[in-house]
C-alpha cells in the first residue's frame, strides 16, 4: 500500500467525510459542466452567468440530501452494492431540484440538462467510490495468499464467503472434477478442470488450494492429494462432513492436510454386535489409558456405555490428562458411567490384583507397554520386565480375579524379531497362550491383536518428521528402503474392541493393515504437503536446500530395527467374519516349560545379564534373531555375578508375587 493511501486511511473519520463533500461537490459542478457540453455541443454558455446560477441552491441541497440519506456514514473501504441506491435516490432528488430552479428563475438551461445530471451524478459520485474500493482491494490482495478452492459445490460456495470475509486469503479460482461445472462462474470465480492446476499456480500465482469437499471418501480425497502433491503449494482442508454435521467443526475452520488422509482408508462399517458385547454394561480396564492406543480406546469405550471405566496409567501427567478429557467426553455424551483412575505400574502385583478385584473388572485392554525400539535396545533389563512380566502380572491377576476377557495389544515387531521390544512382545503373547490354555483358567478369555504403527502416536515417524518439517528440516529417515504398516490410530481402536468379542481363548489376531509405506515416499508426501519440495542429500553438511526445499538425510538403521515389518509368523492366516481382522495360527509353549524359563529371564533381568536374557528369548519360540552386538547402557560383563538366588521357582502362581 503506497503513503499516500495509507495517509487517507489515518485520517480521522470527520477529515475522511470532509474530503468526500469536498470531491462531491467538485464532482457535481463537473457533471452540471459535462451535461451542459453533451446537450449544446459547444462551451458558449461558459461565459453567461445565467447559466451558473442553478448551481448556487442545488449544490448544498445535494449534499444535505446525501447527509440525509446516510450516504456518508458508509466506510469506502467496504461500501457495498446497496449503495447505489442510495446515490441514485440522491442524483434523482438532486435533478428535481434542478429542474424546479430552471423553471421558477426561468434560467437559459435546456430542460435536457438535468436528466443528463442525474445519469453522470449517479455514474460519478458511484463510480469514484467502488473504484476507490477495488482499488484498496487490490492493494491489499497483493499481500494475501492467492487461493484456489477445490470444490465448486455447495460447501466450496460457503467457503467462499468466509474468505471474502478474511483478510489473509483472496480467492481467485475453483477447481473441480464436473465437466459441466468447468468453465462456469460460481460467485463470480471461474471455475478450472483440475488438469489446469499448473497453468494456476504460473499465471495466477495460486500458492494455496483449499480442499472443500468434507463429504469425500479417504480413497477419493487421496487421489486428489496425489494429483496436487507435486505442485508447489500448500495444501489445507475444511472439515469432514461428520464433523460439520455434528458441531464439532465449523466450515470455516481451515486446516493443515494430515498426512492420514493419504495414508488412512475409509474405514469398514463396525459390527454393532462386536462393539458392545465386552463392554455395554460391564466394567471395564484399560491399561496404559494414556497412550496413543489406550486413551482412543478409552473414548470409544465410553461411547458404548460401560458401567465404569477403570483408567490404569503409570504417569501422572497422562493419566490427569485423559481422565479430564473423557470427563468432559462424558457430559457431552451425557453418560451414566463411572470414571476411575489408578496411579500405578502393571509390575506392581498387589496393586493390579486390588484393582481388578475392588471394581469387579470384567474386560481388560491391555495396552501398556514400552514401544520406542532403540530406547528398550539400551535399557533391556527394564523393557522385558514391563513388557514380559507385566503382562503376566496382569493376565495372572485378571484369571485369578475372574475377569471374562482379557485383551493383549501386540505389536508386528513381534514376528521374527531383531529386538528385544519385539522378542519381549511374542514372548508376552506366549504368555497369555499358555495361560489361556491353563487347566486353572476358570472362564477368562485370553486373546492378542496384532498390528503395526499407528498413524500419528507417539512411537511413530510422523510426529518426528513434523517437528523437522517445522524447524526447516533435514528430514531424517534411516534407510532408503525401509517400510512400515501404518493404521489409524481411530481405526485400529475399532478393530481391537471388534477382534476382541470374537475371541474363544489363545486366538492371535492380525489386523489388516493394507499395503506397507515405504518411508522416504512418507516424507516426502508430508514435506510436499507443507508447500516444500523435498531433495535427498548425501552430504548435508555440505549440501543446503534453496528456498522452498527442504533435505532428506539418511542416517542408518537403530539398534534392533528391521528394513521390513511384518504381520504374520506363518502363511496360513484364516479370515473372520471381519473383513480386515484375520485369525493367525501361532506356536505355542507349556505352561510349565514357558514359566521356568521366565524364572531363569527374572534372575538374569535381576543381574542385568544381557547375553543371558538374550539367549533365554532365543530358546524360546520367539524367532528372535539379534542383529549385532549388545548396545544396553548398563551392559558389563562384570555385573553378572552379583548374589541373586539360582531360582526363584517354577510355579506360575509365584510369579505375579516374586516379580511384582
Amino acid at each position: 500500500m503506497n503513503p499516500m493511501t495509507e495517509q487517507l486511511l489515518a485520517m480521522s473519520r470527520s477529515n475522511k467525510r470532509a474530503i468526500q463533500v469536498a470531491v462531491d461537490v467538485l464532482l457535481l459542478v463537473a457533471v452540471y459542466f459535462l451535461s451542459m457540453v453533451l446537450k449544446f455541443e459547444s462551451f458558449a454558455f461558459v461565459h453567461d452567468l445565467q447559466s451558473w446560477v442553478v448551481l448556487i441552491p442545488v449544490l448544498p441541497t445535494t449534499i444535505f440530501i446525501f447527509v440525509r440519506l446516510g450516504f456518508y456514514r458508509a466506510v469506502l473501504r467496504y461500501i457495498a452494492g446497496r449503495a447505489l441506491i442510495t446515490i441514485l435516490r440522491g442524483a434523482i432528488l438532486s435533478g428535481i431540484l434542478m429542474s424546479v430552479v430552471i423553471e421558477m428563475a426561468d434560467l437559459p438551461v435546456p430542460r435536457a440538462v438535468p436528466l443528463i445530471y442525474i445519469m453522470l451524478t449517479f455514474l460519478s459520485i458511484g463510480g469514484i467510490r467502488f473504484g476507490f474500493r477495488e482499488l484498496m482491494t487490490y492493494q491489499q490482495n497483493r499481500r494475501k495468499e492467492r487461493v484456489a478452492i477445490y470444490g465448486a459445490g455447495a460447501a466450496g460456495r460457503q467457503l467462499l464467503q468466509v474468505l471474502h470475509q478474511r483478510s489473509d486469503y483472496v480467492p481467485v479460482a475453483f477447481i473441480d472434477d464436473s465437466r459441466q461445472a468447468q468453465g462456469t462462474l460460481v460467485g463470480g470465480i471461474r471455475v478450472y478442470s483440475p488438469t489446469q492446476i499448473e497453468r494456476l499456480v504460473r499465471d495466477n500465482g495460486v500458492n494455496l488450494v483449499l480442499l472443500a469437499i468434507p463429504s469425500a471418501t479417504k480413497l477419493r480425497r487421496n487421489e486428489i492429494l496425489k494429483s496436487l502433491e507435486n505442485q508447489p503449494v500448500l495444501i489445507q482442508s475444511v472439515p469432514g462432513l461428520d464433523d460439520i454435521m455434528t458441531g464439532k467443526a465449523r466450515i470455516d475452520q481451515i486446516n493443515d492436510i494430515k498426512i492420514e488422509d493419504l495414508l488412512g482408508r475409509d474405514p469398514v462399517p463396525p459390527r454393532r454386535e462386536l462393539l458392545g458385547a465386552n463392554i455395554t454394561g460391564k466394567v471395564v480396564m484399560v491399561t496404559g489409558a494414556g497412550g496413543s492406543i489406550g486413551s482412543e480406546l478409552c473414548r470409544q469405550i465410553l461411547r458404548l456405555k460401560p458401567a465404569r471405566l477403570v483408567l490404569y496409567e503409570i504417569s501422572e501427567l497422562a493419566l490427569y490428562t485423559v481422565e479430564e478429557e473423557l470427563t468432559d467426553l462424558k457430559a457431552t455424551l451425557r453418560s451414566a458411567a463411572a470414571l476411575s483412575a489408578v496411579l500405578g505400574c502393571i509390575k506392581s502385583a498387589r496393586l493390579v490384583d486390588r484393582t481388578l478385584r475392588h471394581f469387579q473388572v470384567e474386560t481388560v485392554y491391555h495396552a501398556a507397554a514400552y514401544k520406542h525400539v532403540p530406547l528398550v535396545e539400551h535399557n533391556i533389563a527394564e523393557g522385558v520386565r514391563n513388557i514380559v512380566f507385566g503382562t503376566a502380572t496382569l493376565a495372572e491377576a485378571s484369571i485369578a480375579a475372574g475377569v471374562k476377557s482379557f485383551i493383549l495389544i501386540s505389536s508386528d515387531k513381534s514376528v521374527r524379531p531383531t529386538n528385544i521390544m519385539g522378542a519381549s512382545k511374542r514372548l508376552a503373547e506366549l504368555v497369555c497362550q499358555a495361560l489361556a490354555d491353563a487347566p486353572r483358567n476358570n472362564g477368562t478369555t485370553i486373546s492378542m491383536v496384532r498390528f503395526g504403527n499407528v498413524l500419528g502416536s507417539s512411537g511413530s515417524v510422523i510426529p518426528l518428521f513434523r517437528r523437522q518439517i517445522e524447524a526447516g528440516g533435514p528430514m531424517t529417515v534411516t534407510h532408503p528402503e525401509i517400510t512400515r504398516y501404518f493404521m489409524t490410530i481411530p481405526e485400529a481402536a475399532q478393530l481391537v474392541i471388534q477382534a476382541g468379542a470374537m475371541a474363544q481363548g489363545g486366538e492371535v489376531f492380525v489386523l489388516d493393515m493394507g499395503d506397507p509405506v515405504l518411508i522416504t515416499e512418507l516424507a516426502a508426501k508430508m514435506a510436499r504437503l507443507h508447500g516444500l519440495k523435498p531433495v535427498i542429500f548425501t552430504d548435508p553438511s555440505v549440501e543446503k536446500p534453496e528456498e522452498g526445499e527442504i533435505g532428506i538425510v539418511f542416517t542408518q538403521l537403530r539398534p534392533g530395527e528391521k528394513l521390513h515389518e511384518e504381520l504374520l509368523i506363518g502363511n496360513d492366516p484364516k479370515s473372520t467374519s471381519h473383513p480386515r481382522i484375520m485369525s493367525a495360527t501361532e506356536s505355542r509353549q507349556p505352561l510349565d516349560e514357558l514359566f521356568a524359563a521366565l524364572d531363569q529371564l527374572a534372575i538374569a533381568c535381576d543381574r542385568n545379564d544381557i547375553e543371558r536374557i538374550r539367549k533365554i528369548m532365543i530358546e524360546q519360540q520367539t524367532a528372535y534373531q539379534p542383529p549385532g552386538e549388545i548396545v544396553d547402557q548398563f551392559w558389563n560383563e562384570d555385573d553378572t555375578t552379583q548374589d541373586v538366588p539360582e531360582k526363584v521357582g517354577s510355579d506360575p502362581r509365584r510369579l505375579i508375587l516374586v516379580h511384582g
